[in-house]
């Protein structure tokens, strides 16, 4: 019985101190990874993204901007104003087109591809090592019974929420 009190007591004496070491390191990281100078950079302007590709929806425009505009103001304590700012986002979805996928026993699609692409330009007015020129694409697969009408709000919705994501990690979260 002693020897059991004994561990006990010695297993306390060694783990205390470390905890109480241990409890004064705490570490700091943000999810999101962007790390911004805000001693730096204050303002940023999320302009349009007006829709130049073939085949047009045009809710897409205003559902793609409000998530970026969103997504933004969550994820940073940039102020967002129009006109010069500190940062520039600006672009334009160049793509919105349909694909078949999958074929079936009778030869017709038994799946259908969205795919939306946008355009991007990052203007870092402060540093411009870090401007940013890039296309961005994403897409949804939906079954080929479903009518794109039926269907097409909720895939813009999913599509516009991974390109603002990737945009985002490309831009302001690559620091």
């Amino acid at each position: 019985m002693k020897s059991k009190d004994m561990s006990k007591r010695l297993l306390f004496f060694l783990i205390f101190p470390l905890l109480t070491l241990l409890g004064g390191c705490i570490p700091t990281f943000r999810m999101n990874g962007t790390v911004i100078n805000y001693d730096v950079y204050k303002t940023i302007d999320v302009g349009e993204f007006p829709i130049r590709a073939a085949l047009v929806y045009p809710p897409l425009q205003q559902t793609f901007e409000n998530k970026l505009l969103d997504y933004v103001s969550r994820q940073t304590r940039l102020n967002e104003v129009d006109g010069p700012a500190d940062i520039e986002l600006t672009g334009e979805i160049t793509g919105y087109s349909l694909s078949p996928q999958a074929v079936g026993t009778d030869a017709y699609a038994t799946e259908t591809r969205l795919t939306i692409t946008v355009r991007v330009k990052y203007v870092d007015n402060k540093n411009p090592a870090n401007n940013v020129d890039q296309t961005f694409s994403a897409y949804r697969q939906f079954s080929s019974s479903l009518m794109l009408t039926d269907v097409q709000d909720d895939l813009c919705m999913q599509i516009s929420e991974e390109l603002v994501n990737l945009i985002f990690n490309a831009t302001l979260g690559n620091w």
